[in-house]
């Protein structure tokens, strides 16, 4: 069983292996989730889309796509790979998500969402869950949303992550519609009121462990977005407030060093240190030497030929000048 009560949110160019290697150091229970990889990407590219590491765990992989038969396939290749879910996205609102007739647009669609879980779960053993918003433009009534859960509920999807906003389909950017339509927390929380049998999550705009631990009175989990990114040390202190209060959290040092073997392991095969390093820049942040660790990260990581000691080095320095300070 998944303990989903804290996860941090499927993000496009920021939640890939080497961030959610990095976030595994900081929270021992946070369930981590892919970016969204689309079925086509998986069945027809020719990288390896659904690689992670096993430090990972637990991970979900979401899938972007709508084609059942395909979304089965590649639920079953997940399952083999050892994800511990599989997640349908029904929220992401960019255009080119909609071009290819999934994400947030779907919601108009529930009969085939529903057809999408019956064919996945009919292949795998792992959870099949859907991530999805409160209503698309004008269709974004609560009886709307009711009847989508209903009928994806009854093809076997017990597990529901809800951004509590609604998606306009056209005339906002994905980033306008992470910020302009009006959060809406109480219509999730009614919805879990209305469905008390299923697993019901809530996503949007969270930021503080007060905020997390409020939310969780009304539903059953939270799902953090940017701030988990760009506030990472969060997650150090999401154990020992959610999970586990006499949990020691990590110091933003032994966070770091946890992470050296994994840096000369990719680095060996290849990696560049960069590609690494750029989701750790905000883990100072708040700290008298964050400034510093940011910059010579940002100044450095990037060289041919970058290696740990570029890491070291900007860890010796933001603590000196915390020293200074």
């Amino acid at each position: 069983m998944l303990d989903r009560t804290f996860s941090v949110a499927p993000m496009l160019d920021w939640t890939d292996r080497h961030y959610r290697v990095f976030a595994r150091q900081l929270s021992r229970h946070a369930l981590l989730y892919t970016e969204m990889v689309t079925t086509g990407a998986i069945i027809h590219g020719k990288g390896d889309y659904l690689a992670f590491s096993e430090e990972e765990h637990p991970v979900a992989l979401q899938l972007g796509g709508a084609n059942p038969a395909d979304l089965a396939h590649c639920a079953k290749l997940a399952e083999e790979r050892g994800y511990d879910e599989v997640n349908i996205n029904v929220g992401c609102p960019s255009d080119r998500v909609q071009n290819g007739r999934f994400g947030a647009c779907l919601m108009a669609e529930p009969a085939l969402v529903a057809d999408c879980v019956k064919a996945m779960k009919d292949v795998v053993s792992i959870p099949v869950t859907v991530k999805t918003r409160i209503g698309i433009d004008d269709q974004d009534s609560y009886g709307f949303l009711v009847d989508f859960v209903e009928k994806v509920s009854a093809a076997g999807c017990d597990t529901f992550v809800i951004h509590a906003r609604k998606a306009w389909l056209n005339g906002l950017s994905p980033k306008e519609n992470r910020e302009i339509p009006p959060l809406d927390y109480p219509r999730v929380y009614q919805l879990k009121q209305d469905f008390p049998a299923l697993h019901i999550g809530i996503n949007g705009g969270i930021k503080t462990l007060d905020e997390m631990k409020g939310h969780l009175a009304h539903i059953d989990s939270v799902m953090v977005g940017r701030e988990a990114y760009q506030n990472p040390y969060l997650l150090a202190e999401v154990d020992a407030a959610l999970y586990d209060a006499s949990h020691q959290a990590p110091s933003r040092r032994q966070v770091v060093e946890s992470l050296f073997p994994y840096i000369e392991r990719e680095l060996a095969a290849g990696a560049r240190l960069g590609h690494i390093s750029r989701h750790m820049l905000g883990l100072f942040n708040g700290q008298t030497g964050g400034r510093r660790w940011r910059r010579y990260l940002s100044e450095n990581a990037h060289k041919p030929g970058a290696g740990l000691e570029v890491v070291e080095a900007a860890l010796a320095l933001t603590e000196r000048v915390e020293e200074e300070w």
